[in-house]
């Protein structure tokens, strides 16, 4: 389906949380924090958001609290003060999850950043890339890594695996 004039494509930003503490075992699993590492991940992570300019109207994000600490450490980067939903089922979601939930986003944001977990988040990209995804992004998303993909449709509940094209993959120890 062509794109609306003017329109271009969908972008979609997908992020997996910084790096995540381990010093407190007794933590359930969607309550562990950043760990020093991750909070420095995520700063240099929001700095080249900001010289980049990445400017989602809209970021879903997994409610663990990892994933909310590292989108509150991006959250002043992002320009225009986009909406942020944080929701349970982006926890634990796989990719099947995250893009049913993706085609419900409303087509006049056209461009999104969800926040959440590998494998899940990994997954979403690879079958939007498909054989395009870069080797590196098949082989691994560490924790603070980025996925940028433009995708080839007029609306998300248009999104279907091969839809993308990836433009960016940042990964937090090359900042």
């Amino acid at each position: 389906m062509r794109t609306p004039r003017g329109a271009g494509p969908l972008t979609l930003h997908l992020l997996r949380h910084a790096k995540s503490s381990w010093a407190e075992p007794s933590l359930r699993d969607a309550d562990r924090p950043l760990s020093p590492r991750g909070e420095r991940a995520g700063r240099k992570l929001a700095r080249e958001l900001s010289r980049i300019g990445v400017a989602p109207l809209l970021v879903l994000c997994s409610s663990a609290r990892r994933a909310v600490e590292t989108m509150e450490l991006i959250r002043p980067s992002l320009p225009g003060h986009p909406e942020v939903l944080i929701e349970d089922g982006l926890y634990g979601a796989g990719g099947r999850e995250l893009m049913l939930r993706l085609r419900r986003v409303p087509a006049t944001c056209r461009e999104v950043m969800l926040v959440g977990h590998n494998p899940g988040i990994q997954d979403v990209a690879l079958a939007l890339a498909g054989t395009t995804a870069p080797g590196s992004l098949r082989e691994h998303m560490p924790t603070g890594a980025l996925v940028t993909l433009a995708v080839d449709a007029s609306r998300w509940a248009e999104l279907r695996p091969g839809m993308g094209t990836v433009t960016r993959f940042l990964l937090p120890r090359r900042l």
